[in-house]
C-alpha cells in the first residue's frame, strides 16, 4: 500500500518492536527495511558484562545483522564478524533464519578503563585496525559467500558501508541507533532500564539490481557507483538522512508511521515483517556431547579441583557443571 500504512496486528510480537519491515519507495523505486529491536536485543546484552560503550557496539552489530539478514532467500544463516587490534578486539553476532539472532564480544577491561582516564573513548578507539567480515551461509553442502573489508578506527556502519560499495557495488545510506530506556514499575515495583535498537537502511537497485559483473576500479580513479547520480536516489537519501535516532528507538511510533513521516513525499509500500527473536543453540546435551569428543588427557587438564568440570556458553553466558566421574 503506498502513503501511510497502519501497523497490522503480529501474532507474538509487540506491534511495533521485535522485527524488520521492508519497503520500497513509489516514485524512485529504492527499496528498503526498518529494524526495531526491544526485548530480542536486550536480551543478548544482559548476557554480557561489558562497559557500556562496548554494549552499545553489540547492540548496533545485533541490529545490523538482523537488518542484513531478513533479506535471505533461503533458510540459511548469516554472519557479522569484526576481528581487530582495538579494546574491542572480537565480536561476533549470528543471524539464523527467518528471524533469530545471537552475539558475542570480547574487550580488555584494563585497556578500556586506560582510555577511559585519558580522556574519553569513541567506537573508533573502541574497533580500533582490523577488519569486518560478513558471511552467508546457504547450508545443505552449498558453498559459503564472505565478503572482508578492512576497520581503520571507524564505525560498524563505515564498514558495512564500505562492505556495499566494494562487494555488492550498491549505493547504500544506512543509520543505526542504541540506548536505554526506562520502564516504570507496576504495583509498587522500581522502574527498570532495557536496551532498545533501531536501524533504517536504503539502497538503490534502479539500475539492474546493483552488481555489475565489472570489476571493481582502482580506488584513486573510481568515479563512483552506479546509480550514485540517479536523482531519484539522491532525492531518496536525502529524506532518509532526516532520521532521528530517537524516531528509530521510539516504542510509540510505529514503523509504518515512520516510513510515510520520512517518505510520504515518494509514497512508500510496505512488505510483511519478520520478527526478531533471540537464542542461543548450546544445551547441557550439546556441550556433553562435545567433552566427550576428548581424550582422557585433555579432560584432565580440563577438570577442577574436586574433579569436575564446568563449561560456560559464551553467547547465553549459561554454565553447565558436570559432577567428577559424570563424562568416564
Amino acid at each position: 500500500m503506498a502513503g501511510d500504512a497502519s501497523p497490522a496486528p503480529r501474532t507474538g510480537v509487540t506491534p511495533g518492536d521485535d522485527l524488520v519491515l521492508p519497503f520500497r519507495t513509489v516514485r524512485s523505486g529504492v527499496i528498503g527495511r526498518v529494524v526495531r529491536l526491544g526485548a530480542s536485543v536486550d536480551t543478548v546484552l544482559s548476557y554480557h558484562d561489558v562497559p557500556e560503550p562496548v554494549a552499545q557496539t553489540l547492540g548496533e552489530a545485533v541490529a545490523l545483522t538482523a537488518m542484513l539478514g531478513t533479506a535471505l532467500k533461503f533458510d540459511g544463516k548469516l554472519i557479522v564478524q569484526t576481528k581487530t587490534d582495538g579494546i574491542l578486539d572480537f565480536l561476533v553476532v549470528n543471524f539464523e533464519a527467518p528471524g533469530r539472532v545471537r552475539g558475542y564480544v570480547r574487550c580488555d577491561k584494563a585497556r578500556f578503563a586506560e582510555s577511559v582516564a585519558d580522556g574519553g573513548i569513541d567506537e573508533g578507539t573502541l574497533l580500533g585496525s582490523g577488519h569486518l567480515a560478513i558471511t552467508i551461509d546457504p547450508g545443505e553442502d552449498m558453498e559459503r559467500y564472505q565478503g572482508i573489508v578492512a576497520l581503520e578506527g571507524g564505525t560498524l556502519v563505515d564498514a558495512a558501508l564500505t562492505y556495499f560499495r566494494q562487494s555488492e557495488q550498491l549505493p547504500t545510506f544506512m543509520r543505526l541507533a542504541l540506548a536505554r530506556h526506562y520502564q516504570a514499575g507496576t504495583g509498587g515495583a522500581p522502574g527498570t532500564w532495557h536496551w532498545r535498537a533501531g536501524g533504517l537502511m536504503i539502497q538503490n537497485l534502479a539500475l539492474d539490481g546493483g552488481r555489475t559483473g565489472m570489476p571493481m576500479p582502482d580506488e584513486d580513479d573510481e568515479p563512483g557507483l552506479i546509480g550514485d547520480d540517479d536523482d531519484g536516489w539522491e532525492r531518496t537519501r536525502i529524506l532518509a538522512a532526516t532520521v532521528e535516532d530517537h524516531e528509530l528507538l521510539d516504542p510509540t511510533l510505529p514503523p509504518e508511521r515512520l516510513l510515510y513521516r520520512l517518505f510520504h513525499e515518494e509514497g512508500v509500500r510496505v512488505m510483511p515483517a519478520t520478527p526478531i527473536e533471540s537464542y542461543c543453540r548450546c544445551s547441557r546435551e550439546h556441550v556433553e556431547a562435545f567433552l566427550k569428543s576428548f581424550g582422557a588427557d585433555d579432560l584432565a587438564d580440563m577438570r577442577e579441583p574436586d574433579g569436575g568440570i564446568s563449561v560456560t556458553c559464551e553467547f547465553c553466558s549459561q554454565t553447565y557443571r558436570f559432577a567428577p566421574g559424570e563424562l568416564v
